[in-house]
């Protein structure tokens, strides 16, 4: 019989190695080899916490246009597009078999059918008056608590603060500045993304300002005058996601708009479509499309 001892070297650094491997490339490492368990996602915050933290769900809602808002990662085919988030098919999320379903505040009411089905996880992310993003890191705790697998998250948050201090540091010299985060609906009107948004709460992390000081509801305030805009002069205006095509032409004719200094003065800038009600992989796509814009990207103009 050949002694334990000889297999301790080895096996540890093949452990080690592995580890290695594992957090070099970005992925959580597991303990255990025991499946993961079986994840539906009706919440998009949800499904963005479960892949922070490396345990794909098996299905999720409204797929096309998850992908469309939130680009990266990329969700395998495998995954089963369980419909709208507002109506679930209840039927096909029977049939995957699910161990867990992942949902939030804002499908209550159909929490008792789900729970028919399988255990119900509700997390909070958006609260009026509270800032998000320590709920959003918060939540991947939870989740990895509730799918055994406490390590994931907290390497995922890990590698979420290096990203965010990097990214301050990147960006510092844009502190002196208020940010006025919107986002454009029409020639006449924009959406104001407060504090308690993902993207104020994220720009806030980032040593930011944000210009939008007033009460917001459902963490934006709309609709809102563009001439708002007037009275903070001395901010920087990010557009968050596309500017609809005649809501374009008319600002470019338009005086009220190529007069405010934030725009005159070459103070506008762009960011790609973020998903506003995301977890951690939007928050941090935010922070990386406004390192962009505001280092390398030349400004907008409408």
């Amino acid at each position: 019989m050949i002694p334990d001892r000889a297999f301790s070297v080895p096996s540890r650094r093949a452990f080690l190695t592995a580890a290695s491997l594992a957090l070099a490339a970005g992925f959580p490492l597991r303990a255990s080899a025991k499946p993961s368990p079986r994840l539906a996602a009706i919440d998009w915050a949800m499904l963005e916490t479960a892949i922070a933290i490396g345990h794909m769900p098996v299905a999720a809602c409204e797929l096309i246009r998850y992908s469309q808002d939130t680009p990266e990662p990329e969700i395998p085919d495998s995954v089963v597009d369980l419909g709208l988030r507002g109506a679930p098919n209840f039927e096909l999320l029977q049939l995957v078999r699910p161990d867990l379903i992942l949902t939030s505040p804002y499908y209550t009411r159909y929490e008792a059918r789900l729970a028919q089905l399988a255990p119900v996880l509700n997390l909070p992310f958006y609260v009026q008056g509270e800032a998000p993003l320590a709920k959003v890191l918060a939540a991947l705790h939870g989740l990895a608590e509730r799918v055994d697998d406490p390590g994931s998250a907290i390497r995922a948050e890990a590698r979420a603060q290096d990203s965010f201090d990097t990214i301050a540091r990147d960006i510092s010299a844009h502190a002196d500045r208020p940010l006025c985060l919107i986002n454009i609906g029409d020639a006449r009107h924009l959406r104001a993304f407060g504090f308690d948004s993902l993207f104020g709460s994220t720009a806030a992390r980032l040593g930011l300002e944000n210009a939008w000081e007033g009460r917001t509801r459902f963490s934006f305030l709309a609709p809102v005058p563009i001439e708002r805009l007037a009275s903070l002069p001395e901010a920087r205006i990010v557009i968050v996601g596309d500017v609809p095509v005649q809501a374009r032409r008319a600002l470019s004719r338009s005086r009220l708009w190529q007069a405010l200094p934030q725009v005159a003065e070459g103070r506008l800038y762009q960011l790609p479509e973020v998903n506003a009600f995301g977890g951690l992989p939007s928050a941090l796509r935010f922070a990386r499309l406004l390192r962009h814009a505001l280092l390398t990207s030349p400004k907008v103009r409408l």
